[in-house]
């Protein structure tokens, strides 16, 4: 039915979807469906027209693989840039637990340090007291006593 179409305008012949115009005979021709591309022989990319008549085949192709292109791209970009970020936030949480886990260990440390020095000061005092060393915290500057 394509064909009924030929030697008229490009515009109607593309009104249907299965019609291919080509510029070189003006002539409307049923879209070869086997092949993705019309063959040369047929009519040339240059002169094919498909869909819409202001834009040949071949620049269509064209713009339609440049456009495939930069949405993989950006999906390639958006992806790794995800995973490039989830990677991150995951090696600062770590960093940032590594970094809790030591501080309380730090301040486990300072407080056992605390204790043991007070610890160490009760049994000096005990051993001060023992042998008469210790001072009277009411009187600390008492008179040394010879006996």
């Amino acid at each position: 039915a394509c064909s009924a179409f030929s030697q008229k305008s490009c515009e109607e012949c593309l009104k249907n979807v299965s019609c291919l115009w080509c510029y070189t005979n003006n002539t409307c021709i049923d879209y070869p469906v086997r092949s993705i591309f019309p063959p040369s022989s047929l009519c040339s990319l240059s002169n094919a027209r498909w869909g819409v008549c202001w834009i040949n085949f071949e620049a269509l192709i064209i713009a339609m693989a440049v456009v495939a292109g930069l949405i993989l791209v950006a999906l390639t970009v958006c992806c790794c840039y995800c995973c490039y970020c989830r990677g991150r936030s995951r090696r600062r949480s770590r960093l940032e637990e590594e970094e809790e886990q030591l501080a309380r260990k730090r301040e486990e440390r300072r407080l056992q340090s605390l204790q043991r020095k007070h610890e160490r000061k009760l049994k000096h005092d005990e051993i001060r007291k023992k042998y008469g060393l210790l001072q009277d915290s009411d009187n600390p500057y008492s008179r040394f006593e010879n006996e």
